[in-house]
C-alpha cells in the first residue's frame, strides 16, 4: 500500500478516519480530467513507447523500456488515487450556501490581521490548495479557525510564526451567474 493510499483511507489530514473529501464542483472536474489525461492520453503513449522498446531486444540496458516502465508505475500510482479520491469525495458547492453572514466551505474571507495588514483567502477542498492564488484546505489551521465565524468577529489563529488574532473583514460566495 503507498502514502498515497494511506492518506486516502484515513481521510483528511489531522482528521479522524472517514472523514469526507470535500471538494469544490470545480475541483472535482479538475481531478476528473486529470485522471481523464493520464488514463487515456498520457498511459496510452508511454504504452506505446515501452511496447517499441520492447521490441528492440535487450530490456536491461533500453533506457526507453526502463523509463517508460517507471513512468507507467507512476501514472497507475496517480490513477489508483485519484479513482479512489474521486469514489470518497462529497462534492459541496459554495453558490447553493444559504447562510453567507457565516464561514463556510468555499466562502472567500477577508480578515485584518494584528500589523493591520488584510489577507483575503479562500477555504477549498484538501486537493485544491493553492498558495499563491490563496486557496487553503478547509482542514488548515487558519481556516478552522475562521469556519463558522461572522464579519466582525476576532479569532485566535494558529500562523506559522505563532497565534495571532485576526478580525473578519468580509465573507464573500460566489455567485451561480460567476460560473461561466
Amino acid at each position: 500500500m503507498s502514502d498515497d493510499d494511506d492518506e486516502d483511507e484515513a481521510g483528511p489530514p489531522g482528521l479522524p478516519a472517514g472523514t469526507p473529501f470535500y471538494m469544490t464542483p470545480e475541483g472535482q472536474a479538475a481531478l476528473a480530467e486529470e485522471l481523464r489525461a493520464l488514463w487515456y492520453d498520457e498511459r496510452t503513449k508511454v504504452v506505446a513507447i515501452v511496447s517499441w522498446a520492447a521490441a528492440q531486444g535487450d530490456r536491461s540496458e533500453n533506457a526507453d523500456y526502463q523509463y517508460g516502465k517507471r513512468r507507467l508505475r507512476e501514472i497507475d500510482r496517480r490513477v489508483r488515487f485519484l479513482r479512489k479520491r474521486l469514489e470518497k469525495v462529497q462534492v459541496v458547492d459554495p453558490t447553493a450556501q444559504t447562510r453567507r453572514d457565516q464561514v463556510f466551505f468555499g466562502a472567500s474571507v477577508t480578515y485584518a490581521r494584528e500589523d493591520d495588514s488584510e489577507q483575503t483567502v479562500t477555504i477549498v477542498g484538501v486537493d485544491e490548495t493553492d498558495g499563491a492564488l490563496r486557496r487553503i484546505s478547509w482542514v488548515s489551521p487558519v481556516a478552522r479557525a475562521l469556519l463558522g465565524k461572522r464579519v466582525g468577529d476576532v479569532v485566535k489563529v494558529r500562523m506559522p510564526q505563532g497565534v495571532e488574532e485576526v478580525e473578519l473583514l468580509a465573507i464573500e460566495y460566489p455567485r451561480a451567474q460567476d460560473r461561466c
